[in-house]
């Protein structure tokens, strides 16, 4: 196909696909069925990892729970349980070992089976300015916000691959868009997380594999307690999110197959004007948007996440 022709084929299925992206905007989405789908969270203790293993509990899935913390894990399972889900099962894994994933997913495998969705949401925060955060923190915050993510698919993927069936979850975070001051370690793992993500969408997509679907989430601040004492400096532009309306907003998003979810919308106009105006535009934006003092009254508290 000549230079033409391929151009002319870009210019009419960009036009096709920005108008099937307005009718999707007004038009609601057909959910698919995962009644027998095995779906894994990770992070699922507390916070939105729970919420959404609530969400799922009506939809006839089983559901594997991952977390470090133990007694977090069985309050999930009994809240799950209560909601209606009869197939809970729930393993201590910490996400940060590599090892403990892929012993742990061995063990999923054996006793359950291959896992069809999987939902990379454990994360951690460190919360301090860059030079003042230790490498050990540094280390931890990339293991657990992005490497372990390298691992599950590791780990799950292949089984999808086989069967062209599955979806791939990644719950990153705005600050895997857009850089924010006081957070480097966190957003370099989180656009780590957003990065590997797209990335392996399109190597599956170009093996021929579109039965296996990925949805990308990067929220705003969330009231999970991850950010405690954090606020948006305009609430009516970057409101605080509250984690029961995120976590239907991200099951949601993949009972349609929905690839990018950003929350709020904002974050869509944000993310564009990102890439066409110059630095210094964009310092005075991050400023009177309040992401230079976003952290001031975090400093120094380490978080697990959801």
């Amino acid at each position: 196909m000549n230079f033409l022709l391929e151009t002319l084929q870009l210019i009419v299925l960009t036009i096709y696909y920005h108008l099937e992206f307005l009718v999707q905007l007004f038009v609601p989405q057909r959910k698919k069925d995962v009644s027998g789908e095995i779906v894994l969270i990770t992070g699922a203790g507390c916070g939105i990892g729970r919420l959404m293993a609530i969400e799922f509990a009506s939809l006839d899935a089983s559901l594997v729970l991952w977390d470090i913390n133990v007694d977090g894990l069985k309050e999930t399972a009994r809240q799950v349980k209560e909601k209606g889900a009869s197939r809970v099962h729930y393993y201590q894994c910490d996400c940060s070992d590599r090892d403990v994933v892929y012993r742990v997913a061995d063990q999923v495998k054996s006793e359950i089976g291959d896992v069809t969705i999987l939902i990379n949401n454990a994360g951690i925060v460190g919360g301090n300015k860059f030079m003042d955060t230790s490498d050990a923190v540094v280390e931890k915050t990339l293991r657990v916000n992005a490497m372990s993510h390298f691992w599950t698919y590791k780990a799950f993927l292949p089984a999808m691959i086989d069967k062209n069936h599955g979806h791939l979850v990644c719950v990153a975070s705005s600050a895997g868009l857009i850089g924010v001051n006081g957070l480097a370690d966190y957003c370099a793992s989180k656009f780590a997380a957003v990065g590997f993500a797209e990335s392996m969408a399109y190597e599956l997509i170009s093996a021929g594999k579109d039965g296996v679907k990925t949805t990308i989430v990067c929220p705003y601040l969330i009231n999970t307690g991850l950010f405690d004492g954090c606020n948006t400096k305009w609430p009516r532009l970057l409101p605080t999110l509250e984690p029961e309306y995120v976590a239907k907003r991200i099951v949601n998003a993949i009972l349609t197959d929905q690839v990018y979810l950003l929350l709020p919308k904002t974050l869509y106009l944000l993310r564009a004007i990102k890439g066409l105006i110059p630095f210094k535009q964009s310092v005075v934006l991050g400023k009177y948007l309040g992401a230079f003092n976003f952290m001031d009254a975090f400093r120094g508290r380490e978080k697990k996440r959801d």
